[in-house]
């Protein structure tokens, strides 16, 4: 890709698959109703993005799940049902990711979480002789442990700060338009991967 020389990836839904219904069915199976309405709505954003910026701990946050499900459900229970929504990580997309760390500087920036963070890097060792998923990247930036998350541009610049990136020559791509948008505001070039694209879809 011409005028290029960084590029920062999403996780989920970019190189991660993500499997929403799955979580859907493992907390309906422990009883919890009106998954959409409870899990999807405005009335958990704010102890979710509270999550994804380490303002609270996994203690707070599967505390304020039981209290939103209503149910005296375990830690274990919980975390297994939260974790389900992490589906794949599919082989051929690595191998993209080991070709382009040739050519350009890779980077990483993700909105997730502790207990997301720990099970997807097992995930990744499981599934690749015990790898570490962050090598592929000079540096892999998620978001509670940043204590920022995207869209803020303020986010995308303290990346672009740290590394001593120049926007203009650094592509974006993610899976969010609004993470696409936040990105463009910080003067990022961005692909947003629509529904049924992959980074294998857009030729890098």
């Amino acid at each position: 890709m011409q005028n290029i020389d960084n590029i920062i990836f999403d996780l989920g839904g970019v190189i991660l698959t993500l499997d929403m219904p799955a979580a859907e069915k493992k907390f309906t199976a422990l009883g919890v109703k009106n998954y959409n309405e409870l899990f999807r709505g405005g009335n958990v954003s704010s102890f979710f993005k509270d999550y994804e910026i380490g303002a609270i701990d996994n203690t707070n946050f599967l505390n304020s799940l039981r209290e939103l499900a209503g149910l005296p459900l375990s830690d274990e229970a919980l975390t297994d049902a939260w974790n389900a929504m992490l589906g794949v990580f599919p082989e051929e997309r690595i191998e993209l990711l080991n070709r382009l760390r040739e050519k350009y500087r890779l980077f990483l920036f993700s909105n997730t979480n502790a207990i997301h963070l720990d099970t997807f890097r097992k995930m990744y060792a499981d599934a690749f002789k015990n790898a570490y998923f962050d090598d592929h990247f000079e540096k892999a930036y998620y978001s509670h442990l940043l204590g920022m998350r995207k869209p803020e541009t303020d986010a995308y610049r303290r990346i672009l700060q740290e590394q001593q990136l120049d926007p203009s020559r650094t592509l974006f791509i993610d899976d969010s338009l609004p993470n696409i948008e936040g990105a463009a505001s910080a003067g990022l070039k961005g692909i947003h991967l629509k529904p049924g694209m992959t980074i294998l879809d857009i030729g890098l």
